[in-house]
């Protein structure tokens, strides 16, 4: 579960759910500059960063044996933002809805109990056993710990950032969402009763276990026989949401790298690494380094990555070296000693040009290149600044490596086969490019109200031949709208500038909240009111959304877009244009002249019949009597 160590927003490292007997051995030592990384735990899950070029076929191969259906599924929520990710799921006739965070490092899937005493308020309503047809209480028996009466089956997890959850077992039917091939079945999970510490203020309502247990999601999931033994995630990139998740077997592209993942050897998830390149050369430690205590552990949960102190220190040193030409400033959070740098720019895309690449090598010989986003994070408060989001481990040999090393990752957990595999690719386009018709788009929706998944906005295939005068655009960012309003001005100039045009043709249309996210429509105008966009300019600044290219500040959160609109430049007379306008002002003009006359004509009626006014002594002509 997700250890919030760094209280900013987007700096959350997750830490793993453990057994309680577990927690204490598996918790990492402190370390001097971050809070100790635990285990591992959630998924870090999000949408995809500007790749538009297309791959050629790929040879394709089905993981385990068999072809059994699959669950795709979206995931929601950001790596940085958040600190987890997280996914829908349905448990219960009729269907509960629960936003539950996906972890690798738990082995129990859970949600609040309707009888819970002490659970926080969370993203939906608690669970509600007697609204549910389906529901069994797992009875005790002597494979589990029982409640006080002796009647159900308990569950107790605690974490290493000292939050724990606990409650009792249940059995019902969980459905996958709307978009899985999998059929709903039936499953055990846990139903809170209790919950402290960030479990208890986290905004998801509980977590969905993928870990390896009897108890796990996955592993009931496969002595079921419904789906191969594996499971896949895919990360996005810097600076947004999301992303895709599938239980079951998926085809595996021909040039996915693989490690050895040895259950054995740990109960996590883990991957033989034996070096580390830096632009090119490789890390001055021994190989060892990467195998003590319980190895390289994949955490696909915790935020950054985490190397034993020798290896932290010849990485930090490399990378380093080689951005002698940027200037090294202090970290966003002065609580921590951040490594950051200033004057690199923001388009991510062309970070490769200032930072050296990292290559990954592992017992097999295989490599796992990674580019400038798989190990910095962008400085919240400096423009073009980013800090290193690798650091030492405390004093503990293990290596961690989270969510920010697979960004824009397919990372495959071949369970069957005993091995873990990663492609790097652009998320947003994974079904296109593993050439699988019918699927869910792994973008996420930010409508967490709703049933049915929003899909993304296409990418323009072509537009039609008229001069364009508008551009709409549904833009979903998943920020509340009170933290958001703040900055809509500065979003506005923000999105002009990363789309190379005036701040003044930006505007916002209409605000809607939704939830935990913001739901904005944007206006793009031409740059005067006679002018008009063509075609090409147009589409442009529509490839340019569709593809990501614009890239959000992390305190705003991340974004979806859900829906852009083309209207034709209006070529109406002046006249025309104005005709509504011109016919009011000749209204008023006749109604101000009317009124002007009938009090004129009052004013006039009312004095006509009064005598002017003359002095007393003033002279009068004589009147002469008349006979009586």
């Amino acid at each position: 579960m997700a250890s919030r160590g760094r209280p900013r927003p987007g700096s959350l490292q997750v830490l793993a759910a453990v057994l309680v007997l577990a927690a204490a051995s598996a918790a990492a030592a402190g370390s001097p500059d971050r809070p100790a990384p635990g285990p591992p735990l959630f998924l870090p899950l999000t949408r995809s960063y500007p790749n538009a070029s297309r791959l050629a076929a790929l040879s394709q191969r089905w993981l385990g044996e068999g072809t059994h259906p699959n669950a795709r599924m979206r995931l929601h929520d950001d790596l940085l933002t958040n600190g987890y990710y997280t996914t829908r799921l349905y448990i219960g006739t009729p269907p509960q809805e629960f936003a539950l965070i996906v972890d690798s490092g738990s082995t129990v899937t859970y949600v609040p109990c309707a009888t819970c005493e002490q659970c926080g308020n969370h993203q939906d309503p608690r669970f509600q056993p007697d609204l549910s047809s389906t529901y069994l209480p797992v009875k005790c028996n002597v494979d589990c710990t029982c409640d006080n009466d002796k009647n159900q089956c308990t569950y107790e997890r605690q974490y290493a950032e000292m939050s724990s959850s606990s409650g009792v077992l249940g059995e019902d039917i969980v459905s996958f969402g709307r978009e899985s091939e999998l059929k709903p079945q039936r499953a055990v999970f846990g139903c809170e009763n209790s919950e402290t510490g960030d479990l208890f203020s986290q905004h998801a309502d509980g977590i969905m276990g993928l870990g390896r247990g009897q108890l796990s999601i996955m592993d009931q999931l496969v002595d079921k026989g419904v789906i191969n033994d594996s499971f896949s995630l895919c990360y996005g990139g810097m600076d947004v949401g999301g992303g895709a998740m599938v239980l079951g077997g998926l085809p595996s592209p021909s040039d996915m790298v693989f490690s050895r993942s040895d259950p054995v050897r740990s109960p996590y998830y883990n991957i033989e690494l034996k070096e580390i390149h830096v632009g090119g050369k490789a890390l001055r430690v021994d190989p060892k380094v990467f195998d003590s205590k319980h190895g390289t552990v994949l955490d696909s949960g915790t935020t950054y990555a985490y190397l034993p102190e020798h290896a932290f220190v010849a990485f930090k040193d490399a990378v380093t070296s080689k951005v002698r030409s940027l200037k090294k400033i202090r970290g966003p959070d002065p609580n921590y000693k951040d490594i950051c740098f200033a004057g690199a720019g923001r388009n991510v895309s062309k970070l490769h040009e200032v930072f050296p690449d990292v290559d990954m090598v592992f017992g097999n010989g295989q490599k796992l290149s990674l580019t400038p986003e798989n190990y910095l994070f962008r400085h919240s408060k400096v423009d073009g600044a980013y800090c290193l989001g690798v650091f030492q481990n405390g004093k503990d040999p293990t290596t961690l490596l989270g969510g920010i090393v697979v960004r824009n990752t397919l990372v495959t957990y071949d369970r069957h086969n005993e091995k873990i595999g990663f492609w790097k690719t652009n998320c947003s386009e994974l079904w296109e490019r593993l050439h699988i018709s019918g699927a869910p788009s792994p973008a996420p929706s930010s409508d967490t109200g709703s049933q049915a998944d929003m899909s993304p906005a296409p990418a323009p295939s072509g537009l039609p031949e008229f001069d364009v005068g508008l551009i709409t655009v549904d833009m979903s960012i998943n920020v509340t709208y009170p933290n958001l309003k703040p900055h809509l001005h500065e979003l506005a100039e923000l999105i002009a500038k990363e789309l190379e045009i005036d701040s003044r043709q930006v505007r916002v249309m209409n605000v809607t909240s939704q939830g935990n996210s913001t739901l904005i429509r944007w206006g793009i105008f031409p740059a005067g009111p006679d002018n008009a966009m063509s075609n090409t300019t147009a589409m442009g600044i529509i490839y340019r959304l569709t593809q990501h290219h614009v890239q959000l500040p992390e305190n705003l959160g991340s974004y979806q877009l859900l829906e852009w609109n083309v209207q034709p430049l209006s070529r109406r007379s002046w006249f025309q244009e104005h005709v509504v306008s011109i016919l009011l002002g000749i209204l008023l003009v006749v109604l101000v002249s009317l009124s002007a006359f009938l009090v004129v004509l009052v004013w006039r009626k009312k004095f006509s019949g009064q005598t002017a006014y003359r002095p007393v002594d003033s002279v009068a002509p004589e009147q002469e009597l008349q006979p009586l």
